[in-house]
């Protein structure tokens, strides 16, 4: 890309948004800077990837073009007014921090190029959604830069509207812990039923993925697909009416939109009390 990149917060998504751009080839290790407080984390990073590293933010954000904003957000107040007056005009900030828009962003760094993202842990191993929305200060050429960053971990949605990254946090950006419970619950299924647990896991763990292949790989509806697998009187029907009668879907339903409250409150509460707490 010709270009240098800075990753202010060294923590698991950054490790993993740094992984995976070397690993494609959009950036060399030379390139790539990261800072954070603590030194242990630093030597970590550095033994891993051999990128840059310092304990100060802004001599990683002067150093690069991209500055990747990837500390905790109860730390932003702090990390915001050490770059605030540091940033250079044509630089491109890109946030990964959950529950903080753009517009607290923008006043907190005073710098109007900031794309807001939500990426998932699946990106740790390039199958990760992210989904993302910028300013009108990046220019379309930057957002192929980007897109080409969030694309090296999976796949990414755009969103000129800001409120999907919000949804998209109660949706894709926690989905990750739905399924994982889901899959927890199959798997104790299992071992009730009589597997050893190594069994039961590896049954729950190929279906789970075949189911989402065919899924993704066919023209057909959801409930289509279901009706697939369900025949009148058989095994399949009675567990579908069981999950029916506990409300399975509407729990799962509620537990999404309780999530996407949290954002917002988060995200409000953050505004309101400078970011000391709610996090």
């Amino acid at each position: 890309m010709n270009m240098k990149i800075s990753f202010i917060g060294a923590g698991t998504m950054a490790s993993s948004m740094i992984d995976r751009i070397i690993e494609k080839g959009l950036f060399k290790k030379e390139e790539i800077y990261g800072s954070a407080p603590r030194e242990k984390t630093l030597e970590e990073v550095h033994r891993k990837y051999g990128i840059n590293i310092t304990q100060s933010n802004v001599d990683a954000a002067l150093a690069s073009d991209i500055v990747v904003l990837s500390t905790k957000p109860q730390a932003f107040p702090i990390v915001s007014g050490e770059l605030k007056g540091h940033m250079k005009q044509n630089q491109i900030v890109i946030s990964i921090m959950a529950g903080i828009d753009i517009e607290t962003i923008k006043e907190g760094i005073a710098h109007a190029k900031v794309v807001r993202a939500m990426p998932n842990t699946p990106a740790q191993i390039g199958y990760g959604m992210t989904v993302w929305s910028a300013t009108v200060d990046v220019k379309e050429e930057e957002k192929n830069v980007v897109r080409g960053i969030f694309n090296s971990m999976g796949h990414e949605m755009y969103f000129e509207e800001e409120e999907y990254v919000d949804m998209a946090t109660a949706l894709s950006g926690t989905g990750p812990a739905y399924v994982f419970l889901f899959l927890e619950s199959l798997i104790t299924a299992g071992v009730h039923l009589g597997f050893s647990r190594r069994d039961a896991r590896d049954l729950v763990y190929d279906t789970t993925l075949g189911s989402i292949l065919f899924a993704m790989n066919s023209m057909k509806h959801t409930s289509e697909l279901r009706d697939m697998v369900t025949s009148p009187g058989g095994t399949a029907a009675d567990a579908l009416y069981e999950l029916e009668k506990g409300s399975f879907r509407t729990v799962l339903e509620k537990a999404v939109y309780s999530a996407y409250k949290r954002t917002i409150y988060l995200r409000d509460d953050l505004k309101k009390k400078g970011g000391s707490n709610g996090y």
